[in-house]
This record gives C-alpha cells, structure tokens and sequence, in this order.
C-alpha cells in the first residue's frame, strides 16, 4: 500500500494539464517520465502505465485513444494478454495495430523466415530482414513502437503438441495463418484454454473474419469437418494483396479489442465477408 501511494504521488507530480483535441481538460504523463519512474520504482513501465490511468491520468501515447476509449478502458487494454499466431501479412499488421493500441502483453508466434515474395503485403518484412525469422522482426517491432508492451515470442510452429501450451493465458487469440489445418488445431488449443479466438483468410480481393467463443461449433461451419477440408484455401490462387490482407487484419483487431472491453456487436457465429471488387460487405449468419 505504501509503495502504491509513493508511487501515485510519483506520477501525480509529474503529470501535466493537458487538453484532448475537443478542448476537454486532462492530465497526461510523457513517455520519458514513465521510463524514469519505472526505473526508481523498480517497476516495468507498463505498471507504471496501468497506475497512472487508474488516477486519470493518461500516457501521452494513449491521448487519442480517448473519448473512444475511457481510463478504466485503456487499463483494461494494459493488463489484457492477447496471442498472435502467424506473423506474416495478417498478422504483421495485427501485431502493429494491437501495439499502437496499448494491449499490454503480446505473444507471438512464427517458425518462418522473411522471403521475398512477403514484401508486397507483409508490413514487418523489409528488404534488409529477408531470411530473419519472422517471430524475431515482430518482437522488435513492438518494442520500437511501444516499449511498455510486454512481448513473448516463439519462433516455431505451432501444432498439436506445442499449442495449449503456447497458448494458456490469454485473453483472446487472433489467428493469422494461411493454412486450414493449422486453424483448426488453433481452434481445438483455444477451446481446451478457454481463450476467444479471432479467425480470418484472405485471397485477393476478399477475405472474411469470424469470432469464436470456447462453445461455439466455430471453423467446421465455414470449411466443414476438419478432416475433410484442404490445407490450403483459395489465396493459393488468388494470391494476397496488401490493401486486402490490411483492410481484414484491422478487423480482425477491432474484434480483439471488443471482446476485451465487452462493448460494440461481435462477429461471434457470423461471417463477415469482404470484396473489395465489388465494394460490398456482408455479414452472413453461421447458426
């Protein structure tokens, strides 16, 4: 209790009075000011972050975030753990979204390499990290843009022996991977963990996303029984274009985030269906 009111009268002095972009008042705390608080109190930033929302006042990293977003809102974010699997065009943007965005903890997995064919659509490859593993390049990443995230990564691919335990933990997992049968051995790992999962493909011009609840009947009513679906899905031959791939991984993170804070309609036994060819969206009743 001692070292949460030091710690408060901390941020408190180093607090500013600020305005949100309507003119509304607040206090707000500098990046550099949490950093040197972190470092006295022995305390990761995050922390730090989490205590100065739950007194008011808000990182200068999140001012935008509110109105949309409340304190209470951004501190839920912060204590929130949220798993990616897959970290190439989905889910290289899924990743930078959810860290701009403030999700306190991500885990991240990919046992791929960057290759020259990603960089038409995968934001974290660049031309100097081809052959880098794509699991290393997104944990850097996060932590240039958000230094208070705490960051997980596994450079291996999931499958059923590794999954529950990669797993276990969080609150929401986001698929992102390009292959039919790994979604569904995501899909049984986050069943058996307890864990919502976002789910989305893209072949393109279109894409679809769908959220699962541990209950639901999930994947098998979009590609049937797992057994008898294909490996690979249409992408194979549509390929996957940039504007697509981010357009349907910002959705993806939007379903994230609201189940997170429990507000807004979610995509839970629904389809949305994307088609950029024809400028339409359809959300399709699954049950």
């Amino acid at each position: 209790m001692i070292l949460d009111i030091e710690l408060q009268y901390k941020i408190i002095a180093l607090s500013n009075k600020k305005e949100l972009p309507d003119k509304t008042p607040c206090n707000s705390i500098s990046i550099n000011n949490i950093a040197d608080i972190s470092r006295k109190a022995g305390i990761s930033c995050r922390e730090v972050e989490i205590a100065s929302l739950e007194s008011e006042i808000i990182p200068e990293r999140y001012i935008r975030n509110m109105k949309s977003f409340s304190a209470t809102d951004q501190a839920i974010l912060l204590k929130s753990m949220i798993t990616i699997v897959g970290l190439g065009g989905l889910g290289g943007v899924v990743t930078e979204i959810l860290a701009r965005m403030g999700i306190g903890r991500l885990n991240l997995i990919d046992g791929d390499i960057f290759e020259e064919s990603n960089l038409n659509r995968q934001y974290l490859c660049v031309e100097n990290l081809i052959a880098t593993p794509k699991a290393e390049a997104a944990a850097k990443r996060v932590k240039e843009i958000n230094s208070s995230v705490d960051v997980q990564k596994y450079s291996e691919y999931l499958d059923k022996e590794n999954a529950s335990g990669i797993i276990e933990d969080s609150d929401v997992v986001i698929d992102c991977l390009d292959s039919l049968s790994g979604r569904f051995i995501l899909e049984k790992a986050s069943k058996k963990e307890g864990c919502r999962l976002v789910s989305a493909a893209v072949a393109g011009n279109y894409g679809h996303v769908t959220t699962i609840f541990p209950e639901d009947p999930g994947l098998r009513l979009i590609y049937g029984e797992a057994e008898n679906a294909p490996n690979k899905g249409a992408e194979t031959s549509l390929g996957a274009l940039s504007h697509c791939v981010s357009l349907v991984a910002s959705l993806e993170a939007s379903e994230a985030i609201k189940i997170l804070l429990n507000k807004g309609s979610l995509l839970r036994n629904k389809l949305l269906l994307v088609d950029l060819d024809g400028n339409s969206f359809e959300t399709m009743q699954l049950i």
